[in-house]
């Protein structure tokens, strides 16, 4: 355990501690825990074959949630220790910020968020939270991982203030309108970082979108030209790769630069110093109007592509169809989720059971209940 961090960094010792108290662990600090909880997590695991934005089963090579998760971890586990910061909650927080994501991506988000219109709505952050604090059933003294304060209050990246007041400490930031953690705000600009990139990078290798295509985009032309400068005679996969390498650098190196200057200027003499400021980890203008530029292009040229919008079709269908299927004859649930806490209801029941779905077990499960001959 490090004990040299920024006096406004989280540690052990200024930490507020789990919900359940416990003896401090004799070889690792209690971030490096939370941590490893969350990789042996049987959530950690599923998101193996969960969408990012193409279905695992459409290629070996694309993203899924769980290489994107690595990837956030890497970046803000190096973004917090250049900034002196707790690199452990830092990637303890990007390790689970996607556990509560529903299979087929944001699309089947949205659909589950449909279905459960009537009953609270969905969103994979509060399902993230409510993972790691009910869902997961591995230890005997305690529902869920019993994670650090701060690691929690991460992962909630955001919510509705209705939602917030029900939620109780751990959202209360929302309702006094305060900042998270700096760890937790590298986090959410690593995500950015991490999917913005990725999703070029797998857009390019599945043919939906090309390089010329992407020669509008200052921040990917700006890097191809000077890969290209550079590296005349490289073959267009490895020059692919080696654009993005220096997008992610490039905005990386912004990051730090304008996060340290914001620091510098608010002189944070503790972590509650940072609640209290205005956001501290940032990009400069100019590399935010690139990032928005380049989100802007891939809304348009990815994710409404017919090829990606058919997926999104057939997600909210089968989502749709469970969903329906398991309102209408709750008996059709496994077991487990049939005598889970009843005071819920029936659809949050449904909705954990679904949200906890891989893609390609979301598909087996619609042709068991509406393929005759499937079981």
């Amino acid at each position: 355990m490090r004990d040299d961090y920024a006096p406004y960094a989280v540690s052990d010792l200024n930490s507020r501690g789990r919900v359940i108290s416990e003896p401090r662990p004799k070889t690792r600090g209690e971030f490096q825990r939370d941590r490893d909880r969350i990789v042996h997590s049987t959530a950690f695991r599923r998101l193996e074959y969960k969408t990012q934005v193409f279905v695992n089963h459409e290629g070996d090579l694309f993203r899924t949630r769980l290489t994107h998760s690595i990837e956030v971890a890497q970046i803000a586990r190096s973004m917090a220790r250049a900034l002196n910061l707790n690199d452990d909650l830092a990637e303890a927080i990007a390790l689970a910020h996607d556990l509560g994501h529903t299979p087929f991506g944001h699309a089947g988000q949205d659909a589950l968020n449909a279905c459960m219109s009537e009953h609270g709505g969905f969103e994979h952050n509060l399902q993230s939270l409510r993972i790691v604090d009910r869902l997961e059933e591995r230890y005997g003294a305690f529902d869920g991982l019993n994670l650090m304060f701060e690691t929690r209050e991460g992962i909630l990246k955001h919510c509705s203030l209705a939602r917030a007041r029900d939620l109780g400490e751990v959202a209360q930031r929302f309702l006094d309108d305060r900042r998270p953690t700096l760890e937790a705000q590298i986090c959410n600009l690593a995500d950015e970082i991490a999917y913005n990139n990725h999703d070029v990078d797998d857009g390019l290798r599945s043919g939906l979108i090309n390089s010329e295509q992407l020669a509008s985009v200052s921040l990917y032309a700006r890097h191809a030209a000077d890969t290209l400068n550079d590296f005349p005679n490289l073959p267009e996969r490895r020059r692919i790769h080696e654009t993005i390498r220096r997008m992610i650098d490039a905005q990386v190196t912004d990051l730090l630069a304008e996060s340290e200057c914001r620091i510098n200027a608010a002189a944070p003499r503790n972590s509650e110093d940072v609640r209290t400021a205005s956001p501290l980890i940032a990009f400069s203008s100019a590399m935010d109007a690139e990032n928005r530029a380049m989100k802007g292009f891939l809304r348009d040229n990815l994710y409404k592509h017919y090829q990606v919008l058919r997926m999104t079709y057939k997600a909210r269908r089968i989502i749709g169809d469970l969903f329906a299927a398991f309102m209408d004859d709750p008996r059709l649930l496994p077991n487990q989720y049939q005598t889970r806490d009843i005071t819920e209801g029936t659809a949050r029941r449904v909705a954990d059971y679904i949200a906890g779905m891989t893609d390609r077990y979301a598909m087996k499960e619609h042709r068991r209940l509406f393929s005759v001959g499937d079981i």
